[in-house]
């Protein structure tokens, strides 16, 4: 299986990327010829804003792609959601890369994508479908629980097919990228883990009459250059159980092992992130030497 995968590897700057260095790390990644830059959501800390971020960083580069990495859905309007995405892949096609998740990872942040008590799933559903309609259709009507439109367009119509993909690893997130989405971007599994999410993605998938393309399966990595750091390591065995070395790489050579692992699980897409404030130009230097000959 691993044979016919597309494997890709792109990148994201670490906490340690000023703002004012963002501009210049996302041209030293176009300059070395990185397939793509990822950025997350991460409201309470220095990150850009990842719409804004991507936006800047589309419009100053021909070839690298970008995506959220990723991008909390629920409690935004679906509807200025996808035209931000139409708007997008007008001006760079096949560059934007989405990726949506349930709720932030830190849950400080929780209040600022309010949504119906109790109801935060049900409204991804019905944003995702909506978000597809509007992509791809000139006139909507829908009406759903949460959200109505009534034969309205958003006058532009991406040229080639936007790819929707979703975080998650919990069993209903798994089960909404099966029936939903277009692919999965995991974090902090194990390879066995990894592997496990999508074969219960593909059957979910399976039972709803579609297919998730089986090199839609990818997962974000930190690689530790100079060691795991004992508080990150702590934090990662206390929310996983699992041995850090088998969710950070330590070092470059560990993070081709990684990525060997999880290809042979059947992923074949990959984001690795500094998992320290190193500079952004050493990252790429060992990126291109080690991460971009892993591609095919």
């Amino acid at each position: 299986m691993a044979e016919d995968l597309k494997i890709r590897v792109g990148a994201g700057l670490g906490t340690g990327t000023a703002p004012e260095e963002f501009g210049a790390a996302v041209d030293l990644l176009e300059r070395a010829g990185v397939d793509s830059l990822w950025l997350p959501e991460a409201v309470y800390s220095p990150r850009i804003d990842p719409v804004v971020g991507l936006t800047h960083a589309l419009a100053r580069t021909t070839k690298l792609k970008v995506g959220t990495g990723v991008m909390v859905l629920p409690g935004r309007d679906p509807v200025l959601v996808a035209k931000q995405l139409a708007s997008l892949a007008a001006l760079a096609p096949k560059r934007v890369l989405p990726v949506f998740g349930l709720k932030p990872a830190r849950d400080a942040e929780l209040p600022l994508f309010p949504v119906p008590q109790g109801r935060r799933a049900a409204v991804f559903d019905e944003s995702l479908r909506l978000i597809r309609a509007l992509l791809e259709q000139e006139e909507v009507t829908f009406d759903g629980e949460f959200f109505r439109v009534e034969g309205k367009g958003l006058g532009l119509t991406p040229l080639k097919r936007l790819d929707l993909w979703l975080g998650g690893k919990a069993p209903g997130a798994l089960r909404r990228v099966g029936r939903l989405a277009d692919g999965w971007l995991a974090s902090f599994l194990t390879p066995e883990e990894a592997r496990a999410g999508r074969e219960a993605i593909q059957e979910a998938a399976a039972e709803a009459d579609r297919e998730v393309e089986a090199d839609h399966f990818g997962i974000s990595l930190l690689v530790a250059e100079d060691g795991i750091p004992d508080a990150l390591a702590a934090l990662v065995a206390a929310r996983s159980g699992a041995d850090p070395a088998r969710l950070i790489a330590d070092g470059w050579s560990a993070a081709r092992d990684l990525i060997a692992e999880h290809i042979d699980a059947g992923l074949s897409k990959f984001v690795l992130y500094p998992a320290g404030p190193e500079p952004i130009e050493r990252f790429v230097e060992n990126f291109v030497e080690h991460a971009v000959p892993l591609q095919n």
